[in-house]
């Protein structure tokens, strides 16, 4: 039986997310996948669609209730991939108790502002020039690792190198556990 993978969209939700295909591409034989549109969890409804607007939205309170529907539709343990503000999404989830087996966090936007971790395995990947990422000193004080990635900014998750490299590793998880 496969290993259960979620995937949290970024904060365009199906919208913008041609890219997404390419991790379905690689992951699909070896995970059975479930897909969130981080907009439909999150209730985002804005009249334009403009990125200021889409922000504002999930700050004020599109967050939360992300987290809210998510810890409703996911009760089993699975793995999750998640970017942007997906991944603050599934970050701030696991730590409300939501069973995660791991947690791969692209570009997760506003993880800086918490002050725990949750106990899971976690991965944490940023662009080097992503002006959203965490600082060291959060990371030492909180525990976790930052893996950078030199010359990237924070869409890195929608470049091919960077999806081969995200997909290897978790294809490599769960083929570990086959052998």
């Amino acid at each position: 039986m496969a290993e259960k993978l979620v995937v949290l969209s970024d904060m365009w939700g199906a919208k913008k997310g041609l890219w997404i295909a390419s991790y379905f591409g690689y992951l699909q034989q070896y995970y059975d996948i479930i897909f969130h549109d981080c907009q439909q969890l999150g209730d985002i409804d804005v009249p334009i669609s403009s990125e200021e607007n889409i922000h504002k939205a999930f700050v004020d309170g599109g967050i939360d209730a992300a987290v809210s529907n998510l810890l409703k539709k996911e009760s089993a343990p699975a793995h999750y991939l998640a970017f942007s503000t997906g991944g603050t999404i599934a970050y701030k989830a696991a730590l409300k108790g939501l069973p995660m087996k791991s947690l791969t966090a692209i570009s997760a936007t506003r993880i800086r502002l918490e002050e725990q971790r949750p106990e899971i395995p976690l991965k944490l990947i940023y662009g080097e020039c992503d002006e959203f990422k965490p600082s060291l000193k959060w990371a030492k004080q909180v525990g976790v690792d930052l893996n950078v990635v030199t010359n990237f900014g924070h869409t890195l998750y929608s470049d091919e190198k960077i999806i081969s490299d995200v997909c290897l590793d978790l294809l490599q998880q769960v083929t570990k556990k086959m052998v």
